[in-house]
């Protein structure tokens, strides 16, 4: 802390500070040699700068926006635990966007490190009218009182979490469950 600056204390200290300048030690050996030849003088306070004007004022430093991977033309949202998606993994997810009659052309994607770190509110000024979250994402949209493979609403979001996509692809009963779940959603009547 004794080797930060002013600007860097200005996060820590919200108090007005004041800045006290020290007398050279040169000064300080002659005095002491000087106060027992010399009676006693009142000592003053030493002159103090008021630095309030020496702070430049607080920027908000607003984050990048989320970049969604994909056009994200028709307002999809999807959320994946993995940071990278496996080929077969990724070719299941194009399947079952396909299967729901649309394209990986309508959905963006965003991993749960480009999530990490990021707001609730960064996520909703994307305007996501469905958002399918697979697996585990360290973000505060896990608040959500949403059940897996339950199809939960708010606002004018649709929201359906479930296990991680590469947890899916490797489970049919999930597999089914997860297709049951996005014939609600996109409302695919049985043929």
């Amino acid at each position: 802390m004794e080797n930060m600056s002013i600007q860097e204390l200005q996060h820590i200290i919200t108090e007005e500070l004041f800045f006290f300048e020290k007398e050279p030690k040169a000064d300080l050996a002659k005095q002491d040699s000087n106060l027992s030849a010399e009676t006693e003088k009142p000592k003053t306070l030493p002159k103090t700068v008021h630095l309030a004007g020496a702070i430049p004022p607080k920027e908000e430093l607003k984050p990048e926006p989320l970049v969604v991977r994909g056009k994200f033309e028709k307002g999809i949202l999807v959320l994946h635990e993995e940071p990278q998606l496996k080929q077969e993994v990724m070719e299941m997810l194009v399947n079952m966007i396909n299967a729901v009659g649309h394209s990986m052309n309508e959905v963006g994607m965003l991993s749960s490190t480009e999530l990490e770190g990021r707001s609730l509110a960064e996520l909703y000024d994307l305007n996501a009218h469905i958002v399918l979250k697979f697996g585990r994402i360290k973000h505060p949209i896990n608040a959500l009182p949403a059940s897996d493979y339950q199809i939960h609403m708010e606002k004018e979001t649709e929201y359906l979490f479930a296990d991680a996509l590469s947890v899916i692809s490797e489970d049919k009963a999930l597999k089914g469950k997860l297709w049951n779940t996005l014939k609600v959603l996109f409302n695919i009547a049985k043929k």
